[in-house]
């Protein structure tokens, strides 16, 4: 058993954080999922920019419909629409083998609406027409506003993967925001065993932020917690999904057939040069989670990753909670934290939507030209 059977084994889910018109032509993404226990696949505009934007692959259709006078915006859904669609049908055997609990797509509304309750809702239900695939996500960020379009999209029966979750707090919102809206979709004869539902807690990105700030504040105590922050918080927020599905709520939407929430850690590849490389993949075996990676972070997983990865237990979420408090102690203030780095997250989505709308407008007038 190869080191992502075990992990699979473990009650991990292994998904690619990326997708590309490349890796759906050479077959890569379907031998991923036959030999590498790949069941699953996330995009947002930062990967499909660097697919679309770098590569040639994209040009035949895009050539095609600029010469027909397609909008950039006309364009871009189609683009998407192809590789999501084709993803979905290369996972579709997963997706049946699973009874629906894996082998799921995601694509995202655009991050320009993360602040728009009603039109986040209204493209929800555009991506499910367009994609019109069972095993399909949509993505929608953990804001404020965002919220809502969650607990509506859910209600309606739409299958979604709440992402750029970083706090705790947020987190609880989330889980509110599933129970509400499943609830509601069974109060209106919906079938609580056709929505399905992860909520992606950023990882790495935590660690960024508190080691620069443990650095900035210096002495023993504080530098001996760097590298530990994205790991606690991750590993708290298992244990209150653990106590959410264990509640009465929780307890009657799964009586009813309803599939729970399931953490999904993202975020995952590296980006300290000093830690391990599968750092965030191994720290984090738990049963019922999903951990969606970067092909090299799979591929490095597979060639030395524990081959008995071992599950956290109550006496590590324990120990969480007091790191948590100990980065408090040193003045690294949380929810100071997890703020920044909300805020950046949808900036950062943001910009690479902009950029990629940009390149492909220049594209499309090249073309419409050639």
């Amino acid at each position: 058993m190869s080191n992502l059977h075990a992990l699979h084994a473990a009650g991990v889910s292994v998904w690619s954080d990326q997708i590309s018109r490349s890796m759906l032509q050479t077959g890569e993404l379907a031998r991923r999922v036959r030999h590498d226990t790949v069941s699953g696949v996330t995009s947002n505009p930062t990967i499909f920019a660097s697919a679309i934007t770098k590569s040639t692959d994209y040009d035949d259709l895009l050539g095609e419909m600029a010469k027909r006078d397609a909008s950039t915006d006309e364009i871009y859904a189609a683009l998407i629409t192809r590789d999501i669609q084709q993803a979905a049908d290369v996972l579709q055997k997963v997706f049946v083998e699973t009874e629906g609990r894996d082998g799921f797509v995601s694509v995202e509304v655009s991050p320009e609406l993360a602040a728009d309750t009603e039109a986040t809702l209204a493209e929800a239900r555009e991506w499910v027409k367009r994609i019109d695939r069972p095993n399909l996500l949509v993505k929608i960020p953990a804001t404020a506003e965002g919220l809502p379009a969650i607990r509506g999209a859910l209600a309606e029966g739409i299958s979604i993967n709440v992402t750029l979750i970083f706090s705790l707090h947020r987190y609880r919102e989330v889980m509110a925001a599933w129970l509400d809206g499943l609830e509601g979709f069974a109060a209106t004869g919906g079938d609580l065993r056709t929505v399905a539902s992860v909520a992606s807690f950023f990882v790495s990105r935590v660690d960024t932020e508190v080691d620069q700030r443990l650095e900035a504040i210096g002495g023993e105590r504080a530098l001996s917690l760097r590298g530990q922050a994205a790991v606690a918080n991750a590993r708290v927020a298992y244990g209150l999904f653990g106590d959410i599905l264990g509640g009465s709520r929780g307890k009657a939407l799964t009586a009813r057939g309803a599939r729970f929430q399931r953490p999904l850690w993202a975020s995952t590849s590296t980006k300290n040069p000093t830690y391990r490389d599968t750092l965030y993949v191994d720290t984090l075996v738990a049963p019922d989670t999903v951990n969606t990676m970067p092909l090299e972070t799979i591929d490095a997983y597979q060639d030395h990753g524990p081959s008995k990865p071992a599950p956290f237990d109550d006496e590590d979420i324990d120990a969480a909670r007091q790191t948590l408090a100990d980065l408090e102690r040193v003045g690294v203030p949380y929810a100071e934290v997890v703020a920044v780095l909300e805020r950046e997250g949808v900036e950062k989505f943001v910009k690479s939507f902009r950029e990629l709308w940009a390149d492909l407008d220049r594209k499309r007038q090249v073309m419409a030209g050639a």
